[in-house]
């Protein structure tokens, strides 16, 4: 469910282009992430700020686009959301010493710290270099070659989390068994 919730906004914007014009896509687009923010808050009561900055930024590039009639508004804005997680998860690690991936994650995984310091330089450095790899695709090829990019290009995401799972699961340390439920014990 979730996941269908977070592809419904750009599987709109696709088809949009599709049938009509950027600048359809680009009213979907908005529409489609109004919807699922709202969506998202009456499952959650809340907005993660991912969620609330993804959103201000596809309002604000997607009124520039429409209002301007230029269509550089809606492709540069996924550079400038990466650009900005990039530096977002930079700064909290290396100026405040903070590891945002552990605060959000820490509850549920147990990793040392070594290791979250480790995922916290990848996801920084995969947020950069989406970044420019966006930058560069609405810069040197044609609106339908982005837009496809937008679609198959989920790829790299999928491949980045996936990668993100095994490195987990490889250094999450093992349970202490004296801790583990046993069979036909009755304490619980």
């Amino acid at each position: 469910m979730k996941l269908a919730l977070d592809l419904f906004p750009i599987l709109l914007f696709f088809a949009a282009y599709k049938l009509d014009t950027i600048y359809t896509a680009t009213a979907v687009l908005m529409a489609a992430t109004l919807v699922q923010s709202v969506v998202l808050f009456k499952m959650d009561g809340k907005l993660a700020t991912l969620q609330k900055v993804t959103l201000g930024l596809i309002l604000v590039f997607g009124t520039l686009t429409l209002v301007l009639h230029d269509e550089r508004f809606i492709k540069f804005k996924p550079t400038l959301l990466y650009a900005c997680m990039g530096l977002g998860l930079l700064f909290a690690q290396f100026v405040l010493k903070k590891n945002f991936l552990k605060s959000m994650l820490g509850s549920q995984v147990n990793l040392p710290t070594q290791n979250w310091h480790t995922l916290g330089v990848a996801w920084t450095l995969y947020c950069f270099f989406m970044s420019a790899l966006n930058a560069y695709v609405a810069y040197y090829f044609s609106t339908e070659e982005w837009v496809n990019f937008k679609i198959w290009g989920y790829v790299f995401p999928l491949t980045f989390i996936v990668g993100t799972g095994i490195y987990i699961a490889k250094h999450i340390p093992p349970e202490d068994p004296s801790s583990a439920d046993r069979p036909g014990d009755s304490s619980n």
